[in-house]
């Protein structure tokens, strides 16, 4: 089949295609398309050979848009396996422009992991952030409205900081290649912050809790899966063994945790625990060991299928009973029977529980950092996932479907829901039972068994004391009507006053232009008068000893000059 497709385009184009063409084509038709072209890329992305692809020329550039790794394919798959999933769980989405730019953006995100330089990577980049805006905006509500273009403001910034610091770094070095390098020039500095930009990391973090829930019920799922895990493969690829990206990803990941605990809305909860686990992930990247790239690579894979099955269950809850925040749901195990069992199942995904993908990949990162010594490392991660359990594994799942009765008694959603959970809680727990089966198609070879004695006991030990503490403390976890503060306060409230003061400073400005102009002029044509002018200091006589003793002065200074020059 590879034969039929040019060597020089990228597979995730056919799905761009695929995107733009879903107006166009009768709703029956629909499900056809948004289904087969995922399954028909993800075939033929497994028979492509890994290479470096057809060059193009550019600008006294080569460009290979077409490429692929071992990495790129990994990340290629789990995208195009969450593209199909997803529209599988959004085929009775009403909004033909959310499936169109959800297409789009996955498409793109694909193109990223065959892109083997700069300038190609960048350009699909840039689609992604378009495309994942118009997902936001297609659930047509004023919060969306305003959260989607804070979002793209935000993403719009990034993609300027990372253009300035690719154009720097082919200058440097001649060469678009998209290969490892270090943070040792501005322009290398500036391509890493274009990066994690992208990945939410301080002090950028908050757009993500603050756009990916005011999408439509699907249209967050589609949301959890690109962007952030684009960004960790291309900083997987870039930058690994970069030690600052160690503090880095612990700081997410303590973010995440803490905001996610104090969230009442069930889908901001998630959105926290996504900058969680991606700091997982870029903690992985900076240790930098075969161990820990692999651990990271298959950490996003499995979060990928487990955080999107968690939002498809809180997508469900919210397409059936229009509600979002904790205090007002609770019960729904009662008559969502299905959901409740699926979005545990993404809850004990998160947690690493054993026999989930949880625990075969993100025990890998925590492995790495102890073979490096980073004990202090090892110790806040380890702290870390009783965290993850605390405010995903438990708090989820118990304050949506369980504590309170609510009274509500809302069905299970359509089957097409149904269908796409049950497909990825299959996948969790497959993974999780046979770990080679994600192994075996790892970047490098992996030398590592997550199911041993010990690793086995310390994890269920870890949760079994985090789940303890969580209900010693269900007190203090009841969720109120409060407003969490985060860094984005600084631009939302002084940024933004600050940017009125100077939008008003320049229109007075430009309003008195002509009359400062012109007063400018006059002020200057007096100072000139009183100098230059008939009655000016220039212009008056001077008495014959005065000009003689100024030019006897003048020709001391003029042989001083030339005679000690």
């Amino acid at each position: 089949m590879t034969e039929l497709l040019p060597a020089n385009i990228p597979l995730g184009l056919y799905l761009i295609l695929a995107g733009l063409l879903l107006p166009l084509l009768p709703r029956v038709l629909r499900p056809l398309l948004l289904l087969g072209m995922p399954a028909l890329l993800l075939a033929l992305l497994w028979q492509l050979q890994p290479g470096a692809g057809a060059s193009l020329p550019f600008l006294g550039l080569q460009l290979h848009p077409a490429g692929l790794t071992a990495a790129g394919r990994l990340f290629a798959t789990v995208f195009l396996l969450m593209a199909f999933a997803g529209n599988l769980f959004a085929l009775r989405q009403p909004s033909t422009t959310e499936l169109a730019a959800a297409n789009a953006y996955a498409g793109a995100a694909v193109c990223v992991t065959q892109a083997g330089d700069l300038v190609s990577m960048f350009i699909f980049w840039e689609i992604m952030a378009i495309a994942s805006a118009l997902v936001i905006w297609s659930r047509a509500s004023e919060a969306s409205r305003r959260a989607g273009m804070r979002y793209l403001l935000m993403h719009l910034l990034g993609g300027v900081v990372l253009m300035a610091g690719i154009a720097g770094h082919i200058m440097d070095t001649g060469s678009a290649a998209m290969t490892a390098m270090k943070p040792d020039s501005p322009a290398n500095v500036l391509i890493l912050i274009g990066f994690l930009v992208n990945a939410g990391a301080p002090p950028f973090s908050a757009w993500l809790p603050d756009a990916y829930p005011e999408a439509s019920y699907s249209g967050s799922v589609y949301l959890s899966a690109f962007t952030t895990k684009t960004a960790v493969y291309v900083l997987l690829v870039c930058f690994p063994g970069t030690a600052i990206l160690v503090p880095i990803g612990l700081y997410m990941v303590f973010y995440g945790i803490i905001y996610a605990l104090l969230e009442n809305d069930m889908r901001r909860i998630l959105a926290y625990s996504i900058v969680n686990q991606v700091g997982f992930m870029v903690t992985g990247i900076g240790i930098g060991t075969e161990m820990a790239l692999n651990g990271a690579a298959a950490h996003a894979f499995s979060h990928i299928i487990y955080k999107a099955l968690l939002l498809m269950s809180a997508g469900s809850v919210l397409l059936m009973t229009g509600k979002r925040k904790c205090t007002d749901l609770g019960g729904l195990f009662q008559s969502m029977p299905l959901t409740t069992l699926f979005g545990i199942v993404g809850a004990l995904s998160i947690s690493a529980f054993p026999l989930t993908s949880g625990f075969i990949s993100k025990s890998m990162v925590a492995q790495a950092a102890a073979d490096q010594h980073l004990v202090w490392a090892w110790f806040l991660l380890a702290a870390a996932s009783a965290g993850v359990f605390l405010h995903a594994g438990i708090k989820f799942p118990w304050f949506v479907f369980f504590q309170k009765d609510s009274g509500l008694r809302p069905p299970d959603p359509p089957w097409e829901m149904r269908l796409a959970m049950l497909l990825f809680s299959l996948l969790c727990i497959g993974i999780g039972v046979w770990p080679e089966l994600l192994y075996a198609i790892l970047p490098w070879p992996v030398d590592y068994r997550p199911y041993t004695g010990a690793h086995v006991v310390s994890q269920l030990q870890l949760l079994l004391f985090a789940g303890l503490a969580f209900f010693v403390m269900l007190p203090m976890m009841k969720r109120t009507l409060t407003i969490s503060l985060d860094i984005d306060w600084f631009w939302r409230k002084p940024g933004r006053a600050l940017g009125i003061g100077l939008l008003d400073l320049i229109d007075v400005l430009g309003r008195h232009a002509d009359k400062l102009w012109i007063a400018g002029i006059r002020l200057a044509g007096r100072m000139i008068g009183q100098h230059h002018g008939p009655d000016g200091v220039i212009a008056r006589n001077w008495r014959t000893g005065n000009t003689v003793l100024w030019v006897a002065v003048l020709f001391s200074l003029f042989l001083g000059v030339f005679l000690f020059r």
